[in-house]
């Protein structure tokens, strides 16, 4: 387990060196706009991105787990309280971003693959010969870990705008830093940590140590996370190179 932790948190931290998100702070406004509305597409993907790889998942206690964390982005089921999804749609107004500039966004083609590419990397796994371990490991890592590494850093951007007098008003950004993180090994994970990458942690150790080959397994959970990790690259890459995208109008 040790070596797999360091494996993984050599991955966080390349991830946290991107070159856009080891630079946020200091991205024009509306360049930082414009990261907010293209992630708000893979956020979108999210749930169904969830929904697929519980299709896949044969586990029992891996679906369990699964299904808990994604019924929790709909925590009303009379309607009375917003999704998450409606929760980042209210941090961005929060930050300036006008709701013309999220009816006239669209995906760009990078943005386009990035979610495809997700869909296609579950819909593999799925069909793997270790195939509960890979999809719960991707739902880990791509889905929680890396989620609330990118958060981290846009946190730093957004947090002096979204904190005042003791408060924070983040509803989706700042929560799902602090939940979906990784905050305890795979050596001392357990079913009482708190945060949705750690209790799937729990799962993926077990299948980890119980595997009837643990080198094989090990190496399967390595290609599932640096697969994760060149989805969440390649997404970022795009901003460095200034592709074609909706301008994000002032606000006004």
């Amino acid at each position: 387990m040790r070596d797999l932790d360091r494996f993984e948190d050599e991955l966080i931290e390349q991830y946290e060196r991107h070159p856009v998100l080891a630079d946020i702070t200091r991205l024009p406004d509306q360049e930082f706009a414009e990261v907010l509305l293209q992630r708000r597409f893979l956020s979108l993907a999210f749930t169904p991105a969830y929904d697929l790889a519980i299709d896949l998942l044969q586990d029992e206690a891996g679906l369990r787990i699964a299904r808990v964390i994604l019924r929790e982005e709909y925590p009303d089921g009379r309607g009375h309280t917003p999704s998450h999804r409606e929760d980042m749609t209210y941090d961005m107004g929060s930050l300036g971003i006008p709701r013309s500039a999220i009816v006239r966004s669209r995906p760009t083609a990078a943005t386009r693959r990035a979610i495809e590419d997700t869909f296609a990397l579950i819909a593999d796994a799925g069909g793997h010969e270790r195939s509960d371990l890979k999809l719960l490991t991707i739902l880990r890592f791509w889905g929680e870990i890396l989620v609330s590494v990118e958060y981290g850093r846009l946190w730093q951007r957004m947090g002096p705008q979204l904190t005042g007098d003791g408060e924070n008003r983040s509803r989706f950004y700042y929560p799902h830093h602090v939940h979906d993180a990784k905050k305890r090994s795979l050596e001392s994970v357990s079913l009482l940590s708190t945060t949705h990458s750690d209790r799937l942690g729990t799962r993926v150790r077990e299948l980890l140590t119980g595997a009837d080959d643990e080198a094989a397994a090990a190496a399967c959970f390595r290609e599932a996370e640096e697969q994760s990790l060149r989805l969440k690259t390649a997404f970022y890459d795009q901003f460095r190179h200034a592709p074609d995208r909706v301008p994000v109008p002032p606000r006004g």
